[in-house]
């Protein structure tokens, strides 16, 4: 099992700058993709970015590319999400994920954090 645990939400206005952090523990072994998907009022749960653990590529959904920047720290085994140039649309609860396939849909997602509220106001 793998736990994952975000923090780092909050309210904040259009321009402004938030980072998301989610730090995993248990078998991280199974956790080799690390993505954040994010879920808006009345919407789906859509994908915003993901990292594969070993080597760092990342992957960026097209409306947050050149915004957002997910970035990790092996000896903190931690994810971030960097959000910078907020807008009111990215208004979400967002979410870290962890399974071993990298995808943009949540199935091969096994693990998930509880979610983080991210409001942007104009």
């Amino acid at each position: 099992q793998v736990q994952l645990v975000e923090s780092g939400g909050g309210s904040v206005q259009a321009g402004d700058s938030l980072r998301l952090a989610c730090a995993a523990s248990g078998r991280t072994s199974v956790a080799s993709v690390r993505a954040w998907f994010r879920r808006a009022p009345g919407k789906e749960r859509e994908f915003v970015a993901a990292i594969i653990w070993s080597g760092g590529t990342t992957y960026y959904a097209d409306s947050v590319k050149g915004r957002f920047t997910i970035s990790r720290d092996n000896a903190k085994n931690t994810v971030y999400l960097q959000m910078n140039s907020l807008k009111s649309e990215d208004t979400a609860v967002y979410y870290c994920a962890a399974g071993l396939i990298l995808s943009h849909s949540e199935s091969p997602y096994n693990y998930w954090g509880q979610g983080t509220q991210v409001t942007v106001s104009s």
